[in-house]
């Protein structure tokens, strides 16, 4: 499971597009992208570049039936797996995630659709999206297949492991893929403007996505990144010499260590 992945949430067609095609420049192969208009941006760098040539992570859609209906969440799910493949151009993706729901047994009759798709090679592994421990607790209740990762958010300022969530994931075997190290939906200023990232950084010579970057994948997760700080609720960016300048900054966060006492400080950092 490569380390860095390219978020592509909020951008357009041609911006998922731009920036696969600079991530994988750059030596990016993992891309996380979302059904719908972010994967049509993928799936036209799928069709140049080849199928081997990216790790693919997508996600099922998340639906609020009334009353929740299960077998109804299962069928949509089955469906969007036969689409996404037939609109990527691939036999498989490397990870298909299973997003929650409020409703138990809506999540159990998913997750056993995305068990299938993993029997039947349409994904080399499945995990979950923002699951709480209860939503584990009940999606492993009927389980097959534990899930490989749990995708939830995780930056400065919420510790590295917020509420026992990695803690309890890890004890079963579930690691943590995260997303947001600069905050959701949005960058956020505080983190951005935090007095003792803004020194680590410097006596680092780097900058403050960096080490927020560096102190989530230092610790033991692999992280999910937007291309630049341009982005917001529902949109984000990536044009010319600013995405490439985003993504190199994301991948000069690698190569490089932050000190043990450092660690510890950026752990201890609350909001």
């Amino acid at each position: 499971f490569p380390a860095m992945a390219l978020n592509t949430a909020g951008l357009t067609v041609e911006g998922a597009e731009a920036a696969t095609r600079e991530a994988l420049a750059l030596g990016i192969r993992h891309v996380d992208f979302h059904p719908g208009i972010e994967r049509d941006g993928v799936a036209r760098v799928v069709a140049k570049a080849g199928r081997e040539a990216l790790f693919l992570t997508t996600k099922i859609r998340k639906y609020k039936d009334e009353p929740p209906d299960p077998v109804a969440a299962a069928a949509r799910a089955s469906a969007q797996i036969t689409d996404d493949l037939g609109v990527l151009g691939v036999p498989s993706v490397d990870v298909l995630l299973l997003r929650d729901s409020p409703s138990c047994e809506v999540m159990q009759a998913q997750w056993a659709v995305l068990e299938e798709a993993l029997a039947a090679g349409r994904a080399r592994a499945i995990g979950v999206v923002n699951y709480c421990q209860q939503a584990l607790g009940c999606v492993l209740k009927t389980a097959k297949v534990t899930p490989a990762v749990n995708y939830y958010m995780l930056h400065p300022g919420m510790g590295p492991d917020a509420h026992g969530l990695r803690a309890f994931c890890e004890a079963r075997g579930i690691r943590t893929f995260a997303y947001g190290p600069l905050g959701e939906p949005g960058p956020a200023p505080e983190l951005l403007e935090s007095p003792a990232l803004r020194r680590i950084a410097a006596a680092h010579s780097r900058s403050v996505p960096q080490v927020a970057l560096r102190w989530l994948a230092q610790g033991g997760n692999a992280v999910s990144v937007r291309p630049t700080v341009d982005f917001g609720l529902g949109k984000s960016a990536c044009a010319g010499a600013a995405c490439r300048a985003g993504l190199e900054e994301r991948v000069n966060a690698f190569g490089w260590s932050l000190t043990p006492a450092e660690m510890a400080e950026i752990d201890a950092l609350t909001s």
